[in-house]
């Protein structure tokens, strides 16, 4: 009986120390999220988040759109390369970092009004929710939307 408890040690230490990058995972914004107009309460986007070289960036995959607007629509106010491109497809989130609890040191583009922003995101909700803050200068002069996990 001892020895069987001696060899059950170290194999549960085994499993536990497997199981962990599946639990740092977990804790990952990485993967599509539902954006939410923080004005209106109604979705607005599908934004598939990505890690690439320890920096997280958003793309639009889909827009939840009323019937009478435009199924394609261009970002006619952004500048720069966005500039008339087609809203879907575009990143509007970029430069993430992971600083503690939290992703800082990005950006965030605003479709609606080409204008870009600073921002930072955490993780919510047992990953279920996404703090997404977009200011200018500093944290506390912005706006957060919440956006929800979709897969």
């Amino acid at each position: 009986m001892k020895r069987i408890k001696l060899l059950a040690l170290p194999l549960l230490v085994l499993i536990t120390i497997g199981a962990a990058p599946f639990c740092h995972a977990e804790d990952s914004p990485s993967g599509l999220w539902k954006s939410i107009d923080d004005k209106t309460g109604r979705p607005k986007a599908l934004i598939r988040i990505t890690e690439t070289g320890g920096e997280l960036s958003g793309k639009i995959e889909k827009l939840f759109l009323d019937e009478n607007e435009d199924k394609n629509p261009k970002c006619d106010k952004c500048n720069g390369q966005n500039k008339d491109q087609p809203v879907i497809g575009m990143t509007i989130l970029f430069g993430l970092k992971k600083d503690g609890d939290e992703y800082n040191g990005g950006k965030i583009l605003d479709p609606a009004n080409g204008k870009l922003y600073s921002s930072k995101i955490a993780v919510m909700d047992h990953n279920k929710k996404l703090n997404v803050r977009g200011y200018i200068g500093v944290p506390f002069m912005g706006r957060t939307q919440t956006w929800l996990r979709e897969q």
